[in-house]
């Protein structure tokens, strides 16, 4: 099976190819000669989701998924939410969304927080969404150095280690991406 997946992210394409099959080709916006960025004017996550999926169903003719990510802290009313990547800026800067929310977060003494993924898959013309969640806290500083995003300052509920201190593995087995790619990754064995 080929699927498209809507990204130009590298680090999220290696980051789900580990998680899939061997019978799933998995190929990027950039292997089939997307170089536009699909814009995501959805009012949530799942709209973008859906979006991205579409866009290339339309555009390319691809069986396709999409995800779309959001963080969401509770003392600031679910933001930066639908607007994570953008958070600073249209520049999508990861350093920049991370200082704004610990400037926001300075003064608050509640720091729970969550990802939420949303995966629209887009097969044979069917629509379907699945959805993952990792429940967690938002750390004083950054911690660790890999993953991505807002991973620095993420501890997941139960750990110790932000996202960015664990290995791939380690996160791919908790976090909100693993967890709603589970759910695509079984839908697509039956």
């Amino acid at each position: 099976m080929k699927l498209v997946f809507a990204t130009h992210n590298r680090n999220k394409f290696i980051e789900i190819k580990s998680l899939l099959p061997d019978h799933i080709e998995l190929l990027s916006l950039d292997d089939i000669g997307c170089s536009e960025d699909i814009e995501e004017t959805g009012k949530s996550i799942d709209e973008n989701a859906i979006i991205k999926a579409e866009y290339v169903r339309n555009h390319y003719g691809y069986d396709c998924f999409a995800d779309d990510t959001g963080l969401e802290v509770d003392s600031l009313a679910g933001a930066p939410g639908v607007f994570s990547a953008r958070y600073a800026g249209d520049n999508k800067d990861d350093e920049a969304n991370i200082k704004k929310l610990l400037d926001q977060l300075k003064e608050r003494t509640s720091r729970t927080a969550r990802f939420r993924t949303v995966i629209a898959l887009n097969l044979k013309g069917n629509e379907n969404l699945f959805t993952g969640i990792c429940e967690g806290s938002i750390l004083n500083e950054k911690r660790g150095n890999s993953g991505f995003g807002y991973d620095p300052i993420f501890l997941p509920k139960g750990y110790d280690k932000s996202f960015a201190e664990m290995n791939l593995s380690e996160k791919s087995a908790i976090s909100h991406r693993g967890k709603a790619f589970r759910e695509l990754i079984e839908y697509l064995s039956q």
